[in-house]
């Protein structure tokens, strides 16, 4: 218990002075300027005017922990076995590292329910620094309120005990309800949650039949929204050679600049030593996770120098360990050693638009240009082998394509976002064959993205204007597709194979990746 304690309090004296020092700096530099302003001539303050933009501009973009990064939890767990060993086994003494500022919660129930039926809701703990929490008895509170504050419905909340919970509620009436979630009595990150309930008539599925041009995800001139639907609503149920087990395993991120939070993430990899890669668009970083979630590193500066990232939305990892990441706006590839520590960039020059990155089985890196509608293949050095294709809509030629993967036999797949179809090419970039045209059956794509290829050859994509991932053989014939309808995809991107075999993909519009149970 002592030592419970002393580790808390040296967290909470740590920030106690980081919040002393940054008031400190504030008093500082408001005098500076106060006298500068007061008592200087116009060419003193002048002379001292750079100086106290500097230090505003500092102020301006300072962060201040201003939550408690710990909670006050303190739980004695009576053992009534112990007794007969010893009075020291009677109990212990338990805390959690959990917080409410970064502790998340999803699902549909988030959003809307059918008055009389179960809903749930999924809460992720995390502590201070955006890390799951790996143990339970939180202290979680769920109350479920009318838009006059009155409690309306009641609910169960479920401890799993590996940090994360479950809330079931019943919605007794229709309207607009508040869920409010809370962690130590304070509110978890989004509570209170707005909620409509509906009778069960009043729901109804609506598609838009309208064709229109996508623009590329992550641009600000997108004009149709993906389509949030379950990815099996057209699905047969029959399964073919390789079955899948559709089972969302666990979802990670929300929307933030913190660590484990997400703006725009776009490209994904997996590498063979158990390390998943997220590339953070809009972050201007790479974040890097363990198989199952845990959260590793991430490194990346905001820039447009060698080294530094502009926006990040492919990444790969070559089979020496280095980080491949396609800079769309710096309009080159830069590669880091495992660690992230910068060592050279390639393409600057060539490239107008790079958006997917890969490397085939010569370790050669394959770059996907969307802006120039060409795919590039460069030795690690930065010298070019080849490259193939061009705008246009034959199928030789590209328009909008996103992201490449590479097969057994070193052919190169590639989505073509606007042709609504994927293309397969020789390692000398000779056309092979394609599949894919725009719809929402079975084997159509409306504007492709992700593409990864697993170890009997099959071909999985994520289709993102129709919110799924479908899965084809080799050969592009329809095998089916994995299930979301737990917790839909919202606008699916970039996705590969972990080293375990399951699929990852960044869900963008749901500012988070989810990894997928996959059977092959």
């Amino acid at each position: 218990m002592e030592e419970d304690c002393d580790k808390q309090v040296e967290v909470l004296q740590a920030q106690l002075e980081s919040l002393l020092q940054g008031q400190e700096d504030i008093c500082s530099s408001c005098s500076f300027t106060e006298q500068a302003l007061n008592h200087g001539s116009e060419a003193e303050v002048l002379l001292v005017k750079k100086q106290m933009s500097e230090r505003l501009d500092e102020l301006a973009n300072q962060e201040l922990p201003l939550r408690p990064e710990e909670n006050n939890q303190l739980d004695f767990l009576v053992e009534t076995d112990g007794l007969r060993k010893s009075i020291h086994n009677l109990g212990a003494i338990v805390t959690t590292n959990a917080v409410a500022a970064e502790t998340v919660a999803t699902g549909e129930g988030l959003r809307h329910c059918i008055v009389g039926q179960q809903t749930s809701v999924t809460i992720t703990t995390k502590d201070r620094d955006g890390g799951l929490c790996r143990t339970g008895n939180a202290l979680l509170n769920a109350d479920l309120s009318a838009s006059d504050g009155t409690i309306v419905g009641e609910g169960e909340v479920t401890d799993h005990k590996n940090g994360t919970y479950e809330f079931v509620y019943t919605a007794p009436c229709e309207g607009r309800l508040a869920l409010s979630l809370k962690l130590y009595d304070q509110h978890i990150k989004g509570s209170p949650f707005s909620i409509r309930a509906n009778k069960m008539t009043e729901i109804s599925l609506t598609a838009d039949g309208g064709k229109k041009r996508l623009k590329s995800p992550g641009s600000s001139h997108v004009k149709q929204r993906a389509i949030k639907r379950p990815a099996s609503m057209y699905s047969t149920g029959k399964r073919k050679e390789n079955p899948i087990e559709d089972d969302l395993m666990f979802r990670i991120g929300t929307k933030g600049r913190n660590k484990g939070e997400f703006t725009n993430l776009q490209g994904v990899a997996a590498s063979s030593v158990g390390k998943v890669l997220i590339a953070d668009s809009n972050n201007q970083c790479v974040q890097i996770f363990s198989n199952d979630g845990q959260f590793k590193s991430r490194f990346g500066v905001r820039g447009r120098s060698p080294g530094q990232l502009q926006r990040p939305t492919g990444v790969a990892v070559h089979p020496n360990g280095d980080i491949i990441i396609a800079d769309y706006d710096n309009k080159w590839v830069s590669i880091f050693s495992s660690d992230g520590k910068f060592k050279t960039k390639i393409g600057s020059g060539k490239l107008m638009g790079p958006k997917g990155v890969s490397v085939d089985r010569n370790g050669h890196i394959i770059v996907v240009d969307n802006k120039s509608c060409c795919v590039f293949i460069f030795q690690p050095n930065g010298k070019l082998v080849s490259k193939f294709g061009n705008r246009g809509n034959s199928d030789k030629q590209f328009a909008g394509p996103h992201f490449a993967a590479v097969n057994q036999n070193n052919e190169i797949i590639v989505t073509d976002f606007h042709n609504h179809s994927v293309k397969v090419f020789s390692p000398e970039g000779e056309f092979l064959l394609k599949f894919g045209s725009n719809g929402e059956g079975n084997g159509q794509f409306n504007a492709p993205t992700g593409v990864a290829v697993d170890a009997n050859g099959n071909i999985i994509v994520a289709d993102w204007g129709n919110s799924r991932i479908q899965v084809f053989d080799s050969s592009g014939s329809f095998l089916s597709y994995i299930n979301t309808s737990a917790d839909p995809l919202y606008g699916p991107q970039g996705l590969a194979l972990t080293s375990d075999g399951h699929v990852v993909v960044a869900d963008s519009g749901n500012h988070c990746f989810k990894v997928y149970r996959y059977l092959q």
